[in-house]
Formats: structure tokens, sequence, C-alpha cells
């Protein structure tokens, strides 16, 4: 079934600092976790996923209708070196990277094993 039109992807900078160290990337990732209440931090964008791990994310999200941003962690122009960035901010080593409340949650494995049992939704309840 259709759904609504697409959420666009987080952009964290304005595209015009193609090389950005993790210092610098640090406060923009941490203002994107601050202002948001849930964010996705994916392989590719809502609508177009660029991995499994980060389209199963995705799909647990949406199937819980819950208000949630994604960040690109791909878009080299607008979120330069964040595939590398976040794995050291997180100091978690793979992608997709789900925050909640401003809390590190985990990634895709542990998001369906909490998603499965209930968990996910019970957390995202508490939001609301």
């Amino acid at each position: 079934k259709k759904r609504g039109p697409q959420k666009p992807s987080l952009r964290l900078t304005d595209g015009m600092s193609p090389d950005m160290s993790f210092d610098a990337m640090k406060p923009k990732i941490q203002e994107a976790i601050d202002t948001h209440k849930v964010v996705a931090f994916i392989k590719g964008t809502r609508g177009e996923p660029e991995c499994g791990y980060s389209h199963r994310v995705v799909n647990a999200l949406n199937s819980l209708l819950i208000d949630f941003e994604t960040v690109n962690v791909l878009d080299d122009k607008y979120n330069p070196n964040l595939l590398y960035v976040m794995k050291e901010f997180s100091d978690w080593p793979t992608i997709p990277q789900l925050y909640i409340d401003g809390e590190f949650v985990g990634g895709c494995d542990i998001l369906n094993e909490m998603h499965a049992s209930g968990e996910l939704k019970e957390l995202l309840a508490k939001l609301a």
C-alpha cells in the first residue's frame, strides 16, 4: 500500500564543506540526536534504503506508525564522512544506528529483537 509523501532525510551540513573531520561532525550529529526524538542513521533514504539492514530498520519504524527522522550516512555532500564518523561517535561498528530520546539504542539486530518482543513499541510509546 502507498503511504503519503516521504519525509526527506536530515542534512547535517549545508553541503559546502566536502571534507569534515570527526570533531567538526560530532556536534552536528549530537544536535540531530538532541533535536529529534527518534533518529535512524541509515544507508540510503527512508524511501530507498541502500542495504537490507537499513531497509529492515525503516520497515520496523514505519510499521509502528511513529514519527522519525533518517540521516543518510552515504550522502557525502551533506553528511561528509558520516559513515565513518558515526562508528566512532557511537563506538558501534555498523550502520544502521538508532537513537531514541537522545540515547543510542542499537543496530539492526538489536532493533529486530526489540521489535519482535514488543520492547521497541513500548519504548516509543513512552515518548508520546
